[in-house]
């Protein structure tokens, strides 16, 4: 690293140049810093909150107590619009605000409703757990109730929607309605799919592992497909509401005026927002005999949807017992992912199977009778009330089975489907056991920490000072015996989960003689495991690059850990351009895009016109693949397209001779090129040169503001950001998305240095707060674009350093 105006710049190759912002205020302490005290009841002694230049508050407080008390009103502070919907989605209460088209959302939130014993619950994420989350909860209604005074501090949406936030309590932070949780979806897709096309021709397409597992499905799945809308109330439990021009006050419409506009993004047509959920993530550890300081060095890039605000938030929590600092959800106290004094944690998605579409047999003679064991069972029914804007109130009926919750009743058939969901055990609030990982000091420490990290299922990693790397997969696994759980099954009793594998028996790894670990949701299952966990992964491709340049690199420093992560590099781009070697044609155009791909070096970068050709070749490649594997009806919804079965395909595209098979593979590979360059030039022009990957009508970023699609045409963008040019794509260790709107990746990264705490860098995006009239709204969204990172000070002199305010909070008496 070199100083250069003030600035330290981190050199990346010459396709590649990561800047790392790292500004030092000329001041020996935090004395001329802008101050603010507020009186709050429920505190005991005074906090000090200082905010850094990027928005991070580090929250000082001399009791443990006033230390969640003011996490959980700093959080409401920056997130109060965020965490208002929040609450609505897991109380089932956003029919109240947005009317009858959410009524789903609230039954089935309801349903999905965790109903164990609370004080059982909250105390498993922690020893102390009901008083930390309660101190939390205390914290985050002690700023609602500054608003009711003063309703100037209310976010710019509440007044829009003509709203008032409600208060929390912990019922709401154990909700699970933000997790990721499997396989409901795939057993539904899979099930559908198999019942048009055969079930072993599907299993021939699909890419299951480990082992070859069987797709078995009972005799009355065969006869009686499950109903097309059997995840309705699931997929609207995992939907995040959209608001429309109805739900904007009128009187405010053309009233207000917009708090920023787009600023120096260039400006794009409107986007559709997918809802895409992408539980991709990289983590990786490296010791010391890997890096140049001889201390280990450890990365972490979680990929969610991106979204404004982020749902990743920073903050660092000093008090008696607590020194820790990283990135967790503005909704839950503690920190996720990060460091203490001690050593340092980060994860990805391992993806164990925690759910079973169970189907059963009704009692034609009373509805809510289901068979089990050779008997009738009557089925519990829970009678609610939600009210509905401008209608009033409606009861509605919930239905539970011995299993869990019914998702799906067909009369006419006499079925009743079921969702067995682990997540809804004691102990499964997302990332809430964090807690106890936020206090460990060892390797030992840490992996009593995880037994209790129940959801999501995760690869977690470790380093620690005295030079330890470790891995550990946790999360709640159903154990079952003479079935995969990749099809729904019976309700009957056949199919029963044995119980839960002890979190400790799940793989693990502590200092490998390689000296480092990568994980990013591939298949990571060692060869002889004994117990099956699920069977769909994340293709390898991200997890190989990584291993590549970590098993060649000898002394990694965080420099190029960020090079790492901000990588663009396509192992699947150099696997299919291999194969257009010794392919030839007479036509220029062809002549200089197969010229353009050979001398290509795989790196997806914005300004690349390779880039764009081999992406839009990829497309239409992909496509006459799987025109000729698939059956012609489940072409059109068939979501399983693996690289691997792809690059399988094309080694042997059906002919019988060697030479027949490169004729037919190198028809195919030249009619994708012909179609991805008449596309190019209808989007671009037909001047090759003006082909750019990072543009705004191909791969590029733009976050939607939730309200954005319902206010008027003179507000429609302006709390939007981008789009900007992006390089990667869902290959890369820098995630992109495949699509050319990225809308899901890294918005959150850390790498740690266990050398130097201060050394730490990080990024979040858009911005630490959600709240669009404040200056940390979107500050850090073009410098995340850029690939720069900003430090994360840990030591009080190099955080006073970097004070942009100071907020005392003291007891009011």
């Amino acid at each position: 690293m070199e100083k250069e105006g003030g600035q330290r710049i981190v050199q990346g190759d010459h396709f590649l140049r990561l800047i790392l912002l790292l500004f030092f205020l000329a001041r020996s302490g935090a004395a001329d810093v802008p101050r603010e005290t507020i009186f709050l009841r429920g505190l005991d002694q005074p906090v000090e909150i200082i905010h850094d230049r990027w928005g991070i508050p580090h929250i000082y407080a001399a009791t443990e107590k006033d230390l969640f008390y003011a996490q959980g009103f700093n959080a409401a502070c920056d997130r109060l619009f965020q965490l208002e919907m929040w609450r609505r989605r897991a109380t089932g209460t956003l029919s109240e605000i947005l009317g009858r088209r959410v009524l789903g959302h609230d039954i089935a939130a309801r349903l999905f409703k965790p109903r164990n014993d609370l004080k059982r619950e909250l105390n498993h994420y922690h020893p102390r757990g009901e008083e930390i989350i309660g101190s939390f909860v205390r914290g985050m209604n002690a700023f609602i109730d500054r608003t009711e005074a003063n309703p100037e501090l209310l976010p710019v949406e509440f007044r829009l929607l003509g709203i008032k936030p409600g208060r929390w309590t912990s019922e709401v932070v154990i909700s699970r309605h933000n997790g990721l949780f499997r396989n409901a979806r795939d057993e539904a897709a899979i099930a559908r799919l198999g019942s048009i096309i055969g079930f072993e021709q599907l299993r021939n397409l699909l890419d299951l592992h480990p082992g070859e597992p069987e797709l078995r499905a009972e005799s009355d799945l065969r006869t009686n497909p499950i109903p097309s809308d059997l995840l309705e109330l699931y997929e609207a439990y995992r939907a995040q509401p959209e608001f429309t021009p109805q739900d904007i006050m009128t009187p405010l419409r053309s009233a207000l005026q917009p708090p920023f506009s787009s600023g120096p993004f260039f400006i794009a047509p409107d986007f559709p927002l997918a809802e895409v959920e992408n539980w991709g993530s990289n983590n990786w550890v490296c010791s010391g005999k890997r890096t140049a300081s001889g201390f280990p060095l450890l990365a972490n890039d979680p990929h969610r949807q991106l979204q404004i605000p982020s749902l990743r938030y920073w903050v660092h929590l000093n008090g008696p017992g607590w020194n820790v600092i990283g990135g967790g959800e503005p909704a839950l106290p503690g920190v996720s992912i990060g460091h203490n004094e001690r050593g340092a944690w980060g994860l990805t998605i391992f993806a164990i199977d925690q759910e079973d579409i169970l189907v059963y047999d009704l009692n034609p003679e009373s509805k809510n009778q289901y068979r089990y064991d050779g008997k009738w069972e009557e089925m519990t029914v829970i009678r609610e009330s939600i009210f509905i804007k401008g209608e009033g109130p409606v009861e509605v009926e919930l239905k539970f089975t011995r299993h869990g919750p019914v998702i799906k009743e067909s009369l006419k058939q006499n079925k009743a489907y079921g969702l067995r969901a682990a997540w809804l055990e004691v102990g499964c609030a997302p990332y809430l056991a964090s807690l106890r990982l936020d206090q460990a000091k060892t390797w030992e420490e840490f992996r009593e920490a995880c037994r209790y990290s129940l959801a999501p299922s995760e690869n977690m990693i470790w380093a620690d000072r005295d030079g330890n790397i470790g891995w550990q997969v946790v999360g709640i696994a159903p154990l079952r015996k003479g079935w995969n759980g990749l099809l729904p099954v019976p309700g009957d009793g056949r199919f029963e989960w044995l119980g839960y594998l002890p979190i400790l028996e799940l793989p693990s790894a502590w200092n490998p003689p390689e000296g480092y670990i990568a994980t990013a949701n591939q298949d990571n299952i060692p060869p002889d495991y004994p117990h099956s966990l699920g069977f769909m992964w994340a293709e390898p491709d991200r997890q190989a690059r990584i291993v590549e340049v970590l098993s060649t690199e000898k002394t990694m420093d965080v420099r190029k850990m960020a090079a790492l992560q901000q990588d663009v590099l396509s192992i699947p781009a150099r696997q299919l351009v291999g194969l257009l070697k010794g392919v030839n044609s007479v036509d220029p155009k062809i002549k200089k895009a197969l010229a353009a791909l050979l001398d290509w070096d795989f790196q997806l970068q914005p300004d690349s016109t390779a880039a764009a050709i081999y992406a839009c070749w990829r497309r239409h490649l992909s496509e006459e693949v799987w025109k000729r594997l698939l059956p012609e009806k489940v072409q059109r919804f068939f979501p399983y397209r693996s690289q691997k079965r792809m690059m399988d395909f094309l080694m042997n595209p059906g002919a019988k001779s060697g030479q027949e098979v490169e004729r037919e593979r190198n028809r195919m590979l030249l009619f994708a090129l012909e179609r991805a360059l008449q596309e190019l030039a209808a989007k671009f022009g037909p001047e090759m040169n003006d082909w750019k990957y990072g543009h705004e009508k191909f791969h590029h970023i733009k976050i939607r503001h939730p309200l954005s699609k319902a206010l008027e045409k003179e507000w429609q963008g302006k709390y939007d950001l981008g789009p900007y040019p992006r390089g990667g794509d869902g290959t890369t260790v820098n995630n992109t998305s495949n699509s050319d709107h990225q809308t899901s990746g890294a918005s959150f990264r850390m790498i740690v240095d266990l050398e130097n705490w201060d050394n730490s860098i990080g990024t979040n995006t858009p911005g630490q707060s959600g709240n669009p009239e404040s200056p940390h709204y979107a500050d850090l969204f073009l410098s995340w674009a850029r690939g720069e990172y900003f430090p994360v000070f840990f030591s009080r002199g190099k955080v006073e350093s970097v004070a942009e305010k100071i907020t005392l909070l003291k007891p009011l008496r």
